[in-house]
């Protein structure tokens, strides 16, 4: 079956030169964008409750945008002046530009990782005598308090964001040829909003081995998955998937 309209479970790129964009002009499809998660700050007031003491960190681990965000939002709640001495741990190279909106980027002491939490280890390593603050989401891969357990840090994980489902009853009645998913909560937000979901001639597209598990846990079939060798991207699964099926290659 040709496939003619796609929907996102993110927010629309803000950035005019997004791949999706070309995918939709080289393609001919139409692509929407919905968030099936969004994300709400925790109040500096639940934060205290977590005996956070801003002051008593020499150091942030920031694994995402999200963090970035909620980590100033609640500084300035707090009132409390982030010393220039602060030192910066980002999983990734877009996290550490994305600070840049909150700090001068030159005069700051940033590490990067390459790409994923275990690519820090070696830059927390080496300054293993800070006080590391990872502030999150509700939902922390498991994995991230076991490596740094492992180092024998000492660190303190703390939610200054919550994941939440969105409302999509608005969606009920629509019918898309493709669903995209990043993450196991977009699953679980589909269910939630509709629980009755039947897949039918749907096809689902996942990124992430964690996505594809959840997916196959609910029933569902799996038609499009990256990041795979061939289609590091999910843009590029989609190209190719559409190739095929609209070509009839």
């Amino acid at each position: 079956m040709k496939v003619k309209t796609i929907l996102v479970s993110q927010p629309e790129p803000k950035i005019e030169n997004s791949p999706y964009f070309d995918l939709q002009e080289k393609q001919k499809v139409k692509v929407d964008f919905r968030p099936f998660i969004h994300v709400e700050g925790v109040s500096a007031k639940d934060i205290r409750q977590q005996k956070v003491d801003l002051s008593k960190y020499t150091a942030i681990i920031l694994t995402s945008r999200n963090s970035v965000d909620h980590f100033f939002r609640v500084a300035d709640e707090m009132r409390f002046k982030v010393p220039d001495s602060m030192k910066y741990f980002c999983q990734s190279e877009a996290v550490a530009y994305y600070l840049q909106k909150y700090v001068v980027y030159r005069k700051r002491k940033i590490y990067v990782g390459k790409r994923t939490f275990e690519d820090l280890m070696p830059l927390i390593k080496k300054y293993k005598d800070e006080a590391f603050l990872l502030p999150t989401t509700d939902k922390v891969k498991p994995e991230i308090p076991t490596l740094l357990n492992e180092l024998g840090v000492n660190w303190k994980q703390a939610t200054f964001y919550k994941t939440v489902i969105s409302d999509l009853s608005d969606l009920a009645d629509v019918y898309y040829d493709i669903l995209v998913f990043f993450s196991p909560s977009g699953i679980e937000s589909l269910f939630h909003n509709f629980p009755d979901f039947q897949q039918n001639n749907t096809r689902i597209a996942v990124f992430g081995n964690t996505t594809v598990k959840a997916v196959k846990e609910k029933g569902l079939r799996v038609d499009i998955s990256a990041p795979t060798p061939e289609t590091p991207s999910m843009t590029m699964a989609l190209q190719k998937y559409i190739d095929s099926v609209n070509k009839g290659k």
